[in-house]
């Protein structure tokens, strides 16, 4: 899980998308603070942070010497301050990895008009970033704008390989992690790690169909904002996700087996917003109180009998039993699959006594079953997949005995979107 920070140009001027033009005097937080940002997400159980380095509207974030715009162009500390090398440096003190978003489409690059001239300014963006700020834990690459622009996807992706061969890449180029497919942070049962087809297009050379060929081990990250828009915005607090909201995202996406990347957006003094803060402290606490402790199971594993008589790697199903050393009430249980040879459970039920209290299909590296609650000292796991295999099974008493529910939210506002002319 981990925290995504829209922050840029839009923050000061209400904008969502910008179209470019907006000034770079504009940019002028009064009291930013990157450790309170980092404290914050750790505080809430979140492992990286991801900033927009630069968003569609070209509007940098360090001092890049590719462009003027860029906040060695605003009044921000003077014109010397750098947005990146302070998160990085607040994120190494904390233990927090840093992913960078860099969108490739720029609508304030003058060379944006030529894509040979484009890649080569993109290049040395994207090198600046790779090379100046310790390790990226992700390299986030957004789609939007860049429908039906070809990139030069090899060369940038060759500066993230040199330079940091270990970082995720979302969603283009060669990725590592893709989309889920929406904005909303939900993931979808079955979660399948490996994919022949994905969401948007990851402008691979050849094509998505040749790229992903039979199969890709591409885990889906899900992003969705905390209030209505990815920018703070001055007139959307009455939008603030709920506490009920939030879990229900997180049974969604984390208990699908997903990772979950919320966005927590800085405001005009440069800090996260007292009340999104709150509310995510609040997120934390409750998902600590339900996981953070638990009685986890001594697991057997052997073929299920009904099966034939095959092994646990046949197509039939296994059998894991698993033992919690005393009578225990729960109602929830958190299924780990065992990773190490790839993704292979498809199916799964969960037995207490003998019923049948939860199923479902893929696990993955973690699946998140509620129902009622139940005492036992012991339940059993029924596998369907080839190779399926469990890493661990823990129970726990939470107190909620049905899954979060959803709630309506709103569209972004079409005013605060400067869209590109057609």
């Amino acid at each position: 899980m981990g925290m995504f920070c829209h922050f840029g140009i839009n923050t000061f001027f209400d904008k969502e998308w910008s179209d470019g033009t907006l000034p770079a005097s504009g940019f002028a937080p009064t009291d930013l603070d990157a450790r309170q940002w980092v404290d914050t997400a750790a505080d809430a159980g979140m492992r990286y942070v991801v900033l927009t380095a630069k968003h569609h509207d070209g509007f940098c974030l360090w001092p890049t010497d590719t462009t003027d715009y860029s906040v060695r162009s605003s009044p921000w500390r003077g014109g010397r301050g750098d947005v990146v090398e302070e998160l990085a440096q607040a994120c190494r003190d904390a233990g927090l990895g840093l992913g960078l978003y860099l969108s490739p489409w720029d609508r304030n690059a003058a060379c944006y008009a030529d894509p040979a001239a484009y890649d080569d300014f993109y290049v040395r963006q994207l090198t600046e970033l790779c090379t100046r700020y310790g390790p990226l834990f992700e390299v986030w690459f957004d789609g939007a704008g860049s429908e039906g622009r070809v990139y030069d996807w090899g060369r940038i992706m060759d500066v993230v390989d040199e330079h940091q061969p270990d970082a995720m890449a979302f969603n283009m180029g060669r990725p590592t992690i893709r989309w889920v497919g929406n904005e909303d942070g939900l993931a979808a049962d079955p979660c399948d790690y490996v994919v022949s087809a994905v969401d948007g297009d990851t402008g691979s050379e050849g094509g998505d169909r040749a790229w992903l060929g039979e199969g890709r081990y591409l885990p889906p990250e899900c992003d969705v904002p905390i209030r209505r828009h990815w920018f703070w915005q001055t007139d959307d607090l009455a939008t603030l996700k709920s506490l009920e909201h939030l879990l229900a995202i997180h049974h969604r996406s984390v208990g699908l087996g997903a990772g979950l990347l919320l966005n927590v957006p800085p405001d005009r003094r440069g800090l996260l917003d007292d009340h999104d803060r709150a509310r995510l402290a609040e997120f934390g606490a409750e998902l600590r109180r339900r996981f953070g402790s638990g009685r986890p199971g001594v697991l057997t594993a052997e073929p299920d009998p009904a099966t034939g008589p095959g092994t646990p790697t046949d197509a039939g199903t296994t059998v894991v039993r698993v033992d919690l050393g005393a009578r225990t009430p729960f109602d929830h249980v958190v299924l780990g699959e065992d990773l190490a040879s790839g993704q292979h459970v498809t199916g799964h039920e969960v037995l207490v006594d003998g019923e049948v209290v939860a199923a479902g299909g893929t696990i993955g590296v973690r699946r998140i079953h509620a129902f009622d609650e139940v005492t036992a000292d012991r339940l059993e796991l029924r596998l369907t997949g080839a190779g399926a295999a469990l890493a661990g099974v823990t129970a726990h008493r939470t107190g909620a005995t049905r899954a979060p529910v959803l709630e309506e939210q709103p569209d972004i506002s079409a005013q605060k979107v400067d869209a590109p002319a057609t």
